[in-house]
């Protein structure tokens, strides 16, 4: 049984450096790991979190690759607004805005998309932008563009909400009543 298992890794490691699956130094998700590739031998790949523990997964064992680093990335961020914000004009401000990133930021594949409201939640509206990035960009990215919409938001005097909690005394109501 254990010749069975080593003959399974070998084969696998075999077929994972001949397809081509990934590579050392491409970030990849195996068996719910995900990490950068550390090392890729016949019998073991080794994958570093980005915290830093290294997981030795035999390649019999991997079944599943999803592999960021090939194609470019997609950041997604999630603006919210205040109610009371006239979210057109908020909407105007976070576009001019966007024209002007992929000049600062070469990470941006092209100009981000303002997709518009995308949730009406609690206490705020949220406007959805994406950016397509280089691969393995979009976590810089997708800060980079929070900062930038939110000193714009500041400086043309939009306000992002925060919680709120409005409360009604029962006594009040009944005082107000016998008025």
């Amino acid at each position: 049984f254990g010749a069975q298992n080593l003959v399974r890794d070998i084969i696998t490691g075999f077929f994972i450096i001949f397809e081509d699956q990934f590579s050392v130094g491409d970030f990849v998700r195996i068996s719910g790991i995900e990490g950068f590739v550390e090392e890729i031998g016949l019998r073991t790949s080794k994958i570093k979190s980005w915290t830093g523990e290294l997981h030795i997964i035999p390649n019999g064992a991997i079944t599943q690759v999803t592999n960021y680093s090939i194609h470019n990335s997609i950041a997604v961020v999630d603006v919210s607004i205040a109610y009371e914000e006239d979210i057109d004009q908020a909407e105007k401000v976070i576009a001019e805005l966007l024209e002007e990133l992929p000049e600062k930021y070469e990470m941006l594949v092209s100009v981000p998309e303002l997709l518009g409201v995308h949730n009406l939640a609690a206490s705020d509206v949220q406007i959805r932008i994406i950016a397509e990035t280089y691969p393995m960009e979009h976590w810089a990215i997708g800060r980079a563009i929070r900062k930038e919409v939110k000193n714009r938001l500041d400086e043309k005097g939009i306000e992002i909400p925060f919680p709120r909690l409005v409360m009604y005394s029962r006594h009040e109501q009944e005082s107000q009543k016998n008025v």
